[in-house]
């Protein structure tokens, strides 16, 4: 046998994006003239050059089987030249420059049970973490409230029924990795960990753990004669990240982890600046599989602001200009004090960090 290694090592990462575009998105690349909304879930590109690009935007599961993928693929190799791509908030996207494919393409994907919709004034897609799948910290099942909540909002994804785009998000737990959003929900932790000190020493890392906690509420001990660990409650903000290094650091309980809802998040600048959501709706029940006491709330305020949004104007916008009185007033949601962020044992806000500036 020959000493020569009959194949050649190739650096791993990621493609180079430019490989996977469309040849009408290549060829006028950043030379864009205009873009126009036809229909719920349709975007058309115009280029200065004069060609066309019609993009159609349809809603999936996001934990997608490889039939549902093969079957989506078949739709691109049909009516869009073999070209599609997956969104952050789990959209499929389907490129062609035939106006001719648009329509089929919509059929084809509804036939396979995708609906088209998301772009415009409308909601989107959910982003959410990985929940039960693959989190290590999780309270809840991400999947499966993005799962409820879309099926209780399905017209407002395939209509225009809003003043403005609605973002939507969903997190397994407190740290929130979904981001702000118009609205937001997430776990909400009510008391600190429950710490098994006669087996925590052989389990777990106790610095590891230590420096997990971002509020320093977390320092070493000795319980019984063995190394453990203490949590101070004053401090202990219920976040659960020490459970991610930490599995004798239990938080997540069936009764005490509950939901809350967020509202008036925004990452963007346009129009005004971004915001951080805040807290409407808290103690709602961990209820699987289908959390109706979730979707009742965010309906509510889905409805309240289609009704008095002005165009254009993003829930938190609304909130801003109606007062946060009338918002709680018009929902029918209560106010409760312990609403307000007063906590003190870390940064007030992230105009105080060195590298984020409104």
């Amino acid at each position: 046998m020959s000493d020569k290694i009959p194949w050649k090592t190739v650096e791993s990462g990621p493609r180079d994006y430019r490989e996977a575009l469309h040849p009408v998105v290549q060829k006028n690349y950043g030379a864009w003239k205009s873009h126009v909304i036809p229909k719920p879930g349709v975007l058309k590109h115009t280029a200065f050059s004069g060609d066309v690009l019609y993009t159609v935007r349809a809603g999936t599961p996001r934990q997608d089987s490889v039939d549902l993928i093969r079957k989506i693929c078949d739709i691109a190799d049909k009516y869009a030249d073999g070209y599609l791509r997956f969104t952050m908030r789990n959209n499929v996207e389907l490129m062609t420059a035939d106006e001719s494919n648009v329509e089929p393409m919509i059929r084809a994907l509804e036939a396979i049970g995708l609906p088209v919709g998301g772009i415009g004034p409308c909601i989107t897609n959910m982003a959410h973490t990985q929940g039960w799948l693959h989190c290590d910290i999780p309270a809840t099942d991400a999947s499966g409230v993005v799962k409820s909540v879309m099926d209780n909002l399905y017209e407002y994804f395939t209509n225009w029924r809003l003043p403005a785009k609605v973002r939507l998000s969903t997190s397994c737990c407190a740290i929130n990795c979904g981001g702000q959003t118009d609205i937001a929900i997430i776990v909400k932790h009510t008391r600190p960990p429950r710490v098994n000190h006669e087996i925590l020493a052989t389990t777990c890392e106790l610095p590891k753990v230590v420096a997990r906690c971002p509020v320093a509420a977390i320092r070493p001990t000795v319980v019984n004669g063995r190394p453990s660990l203490l949590v101070d409650p004053a401090k202990c903000m219920y976040c659960g990240a020490c459970f991610g290094a930490c599995p004798v650091m239990e938080i997540s309980h069936p009764e005490h982890s509950k939901i809350g809802v967020w509202v008036g998040g925004k990452n963007s600048n346009a129009r005004s600046k971004p915001a951080m959501g805040c807290l409407v709706a808290q103690n709602l029940p961990n209820n699987p599989p289908r959390w109706p006491e979730v979707n009742a709330v965010v309906r509510r305020i889905l409805e309240v602001y289609a009704g008095e949004g002005k165009p254009w104007e993003r829930i938190g916008e609304w909130i801003d200009r109606v007062g946060w009185k009338h918002f709680f007033a018009a929902t029918g949601l209560e106010f409760e004090k312990d609403m307000i962020d007063n906590y003190r044992n870390a940064r007030t806000t992230f105009n105080q960090s060195a590298h984020i500036r409104f």
